[in-house]
């Protein structure tokens, strides 16, 4: 029998492409976590199946790699599989095709599964039957060094924002996938002229309620930014994003 795998097609829009026409990051990470919810319904363990447990799981890592740019109306398919929990983190592999079937990215992330009320970390047995029953995949989509983003050492804060209700999801909190935006906005528009993401790395401490004062410092140095969003003093997100160097808007890439 062959390793668990889901698929589902994602017909790129306007809206998903950045002032480079380059898919943004906020938009692949909506993809991919798409794919991750159509998953876990069809496993048993999705947000229908959690929310009278009151449970539910949040991100606590993402790193991903990009190959190619895709281009307007392009169809992306999103494969994605749950790999064995390892105590109280759960683990997801996703390929990204495009519509050549060829990979366009890779991504590998890494969940914790809570209960609501205490935010006490729950291990796989608190899913029952899902849990047992799930046909886990052990294949890696790509290789993660690490899953620690290094901190700031002389990072400069870059500017301030309150976290107001569209950043927000159904858990009340700052959707993770928002935070790409908050990183890149770090850059502006001609430092990012020139430049196409090739890796991302995305680590989550803390959460982010409305209301919330969220401070963003950076380095940049070369094709590197390493950026780090705090709140009343503590570390809640950091990121690190390796570019290469492409050619100017309207040029062949």
């Amino acid at each position: 029998m062959s390793a668990y795998c889901y698929r589902k097609q994602f017909p790129l829009r306007y809206t998903d492409f950045d002032f480079k026409d380059e898919l943004s990051l906020t938009s692949l990470l909506g993809i991919i976590q798409e794919a991750a919810t159509g998953s876990a319904d069809e496993l048993g363990f999705g947000y229908a199946d959690l929310k009278p447990k009151n449970y539910g799981f949040l991100v606590v890592n993402t790193y991903g790699e990009i190959y190619r740019r895709p281009v307007f109306g392009e169809t992306l398919t999103v494969e994605t599989w749950p790999l064995p929990p390892r105590h109280v983190f759960f683990e997801r592999d996703y390929r990204v095709l495009g519509g050549d079937g060829q990979p366009v990215a890779a991504a590998a992330s890494r969940w914790c599964l809570v209960d609501l009320a205490s935010f006490s970390l729950l291990t796989g047995e608190a899913l029952g039957e899902a849990n047992a029953n799930c046909p886990y995949n052990p294949e890696k989509s790509l290789s993660v060094l690490t899953w620690k983003v290094p901190r700031l050492k002389e990072g400069k804060e870059v500017y301030r924002t309150i976290a107001r209700q569209s950043l927000c999801d159904h858990y009340l909190h700052v959707n993770n996938t928002r935070y790409a935006d908050l990183f890149l906005d770090c850059l502006t528009m001609a430092e990012l002229e020139g430049k196409t993401l090739r890796s991302f790395h995305i680590a989550y401490s803390k959460q982010a309620r409305e209301g919330s004062e969220l401070v963003l410092s950076a380095e940049c140095g070369g094709e590197r930014l390493l950026a780090e969003i705090e709140c009343e003093g503590e570390s809640l997100t950091q990121g690190e994003f390796i570019f290469a160097p492409t050619g100017k808007r309207g040029e062949k890439a």
